[in-house]
């Protein structure tokens, strides 16, 4: 079982976007700038850490990221059977698993950093790693100490994060330490998330919800609030409105989705922050990180080894790792290439017909399979339109 796990506000870096423009999958980069308004090209390719460290800007930019990082795995027929993101990567994870339209995700997304933005703005907070002390341990330093502040999101054994406002942390994390806590750090956020403090969010973000259709998902979906498997469509207006001022239960999700037959963790999105999680909470899982392009069309293939053997008899995933689709680059009818057809060889480049007036080429060198658009058929951008078998 394959699991996409999407990161949150925090994995963002300047240039984070740089290795990927010359990719296909960049597109979606202006599609969300036509959505929300605003450069997002400019926000990952030239926007220095402290620009990116304001929430409107680090949330949009890390979602946008993300997606692009997604669309560029499904180009190449990766799927996975559950998607679950951390703290704003709940958002991607319901783009990817279908709940979302990009559309609608992109401009939900850039209200939620406003609202989030606001509440920082009129209540300034922050947040710290406490490392090497249990949950509970954690709990009590932030009950002893006189100031506001709370756990923020429970992210693997030994590892939590507090928040609330800056001396009331800062004090925290000297009680944490004296319980035992190996180290504590602070994070490069601009607001203490997931506690009280975002209230004067609720409200803004709590319409923007309210107007966005939300579907039913098509793949399990583990959510930060209750750490438990949804993928009903009316869960999601109540879960992402109390996932503002709740903590995210991220370990609790790592072990349900391990509880689902988990083996597979692929990190979606900038760093590798959830890779690391991973690792600490289920040490068996297999683990990929996409930084970069380089890293997609290796992704199969590694899913595949791990996936073998964890289950040799899994035949069917080893061979989906030679597996590649062929997407539509653009909307409209699709005509195929004269003399091209299943059983043919092709190599990287090769016309395999056209979108109107738009060449559709392939990205890999391979043998045709198969089409998956019948002639004279209207498609949209990035539907799969040819199956290859990687040579």
């Amino acid at each position: 079982m394959i699991v996409f796990t999407y990161p949150g506000q925090g994995s963002q870096k300047p240039g984070m976007g740089s290795a990927w423009v010359e990719h296909p999958s960049w597109e979606l980069v202006g599609e969300a700038s036509d959505a929300t308004g605003r450069d997002v090209a400019e926000l990952l390719i030239d926007a220095d850490a402290e620009t990116l460290t304001e929430t409107r800007n680090s949330q949009l930019a890390t979602y946008v990221l993300s997606m692009v990082v997604y669309d560029a795995v499904i180009r190449v027929g990766a799927e996975a059977n559950a998607h679950a993101g951390h703290s704003l990567g709940e958002y991607s994870a319901l783009t990817g698993a279908g709940v979302l339209d990009f559309g609608d995700a992109v401009r939900l997304v850039a209200e939620r950093g406003e609202a989030m933005q606001a509440a920082a703005d009129e209540r300034a907070g922050t947040m710290a790693a406490v490392l090497g002390l249990d949950d509970d341990q954690v709990d009590i330093a932030c009950a002893r100490t006189p100031g506001d502040v709370w756990v923020a999101n429970y992210n693997a054994p030994g590892q939590v994060v507090v928040a609330g406002e800056a001396d009331a942390v800062m004090e925290a994390c000297e009680i944490a330490k004296e319980l035992g806590a190996k180290r504590a750090m602070a994070l490069p956020v601009g607001g203490a998330f997931h506690t009280p403090l975002m209230a004067p969010a609720r409200d803004r973000l709590k319409k923007a919800i309210d107007q966005t259709d939300f579907r039913t998902a098509d793949s399990v979906v583990v959510t930060n609030v209750d750490a438990a498997v949804h993928t009903d469509a009316k869960d999601w207006h109540a879960l992402l409105h109390a996932q503002l001022c709740s903590p995210v239960r991220w370990k609790q999700s790592l072990h349900t989705l391990a509880g689902e037959g988990a083996t597979t963790f692929v990190e979606i999105g900038p760093g590798a922050v959830l890779t690391g999680m991973v690792k600490r909470t289920l040490k068996d899982a297999a683990r990929v990180t996409i930084n970069s392009p380089a890293d997609v069309d290796g992704l199969l293939e590694s899913v595949a080894t791990s996936t073998t053997a964890a289950a040799p008899t899994q035949e069917g995933e080893h061979l989906f790792a030679t597996e590649r689709l062929v997407v539509s680059p653009s909307a409209g009818v699709f005509r195929p290439a004269e003399g091209v057809d299943a059983g043919m060889a092709i190599t990287r480049g090769s016309i395999l017909g056209h979108v109107g007036d738009v060449e559709v080429r392939s990205a890999f060198s391979g043998t045709i399979q198969g089409f998956l658009a019948l002639p004279d058929e209207r498609v949209t951008a990035r539907q799969p339109i040819a199956w290859l078998r990687k040579s």
